[in-house]
């Protein structure tokens, strides 16, 4: 019998969850980005953070959290490269209640 799958934490909800290739009319099927996916590309790429951190602050391991960036890249580029929308739902995800956790930051985050 497989492991139950463990919820991954994330700061909240994408604020935009449709993309798409200007001018193109759904030509396709869309491409699926779960939230717990987003969130490893918002972690990782924009905020500059390790895939330890990421994995440290999602409350998974970094094993975890690399396979999850991994399939999130597959998706982010086959949707560029075909001309694809992408449709940003869905996952295992616990959204944090608190406002902000204080983290520990090593350098600029505005790098």
């Amino acid at each position: 019998m497989p492991r139950p799958r463990k919820c991954r934490r994330v700061e909240g909800p994408p604020n935009h969850t449709r993309f798409g290739p200007e001018g193109r009319k759904g030509k396709g099927r869309p491409i699926t980005l779960f939230v717990d996916e987003y969130e490893a590309i918002r972690l990782i790429d924009a905020l500059k953070y390790t895939q330890k951190e990421a994995a440290d602050m999602m409350e998974v391991g970094r094993s975890t959290v690399q396979t999850i960036y991994d399939k999130a890249r597959e998706k982010i580029a086959l949707a560029l490269v075909n001309g694809l929308h992408i449709h940003i739902e869905g996952g295992d995800v616990q959204f944090n209640d608190c406002v902000e956790r204080p983290r520990k930051r090593k350098g600029n985050p505005n790098k």
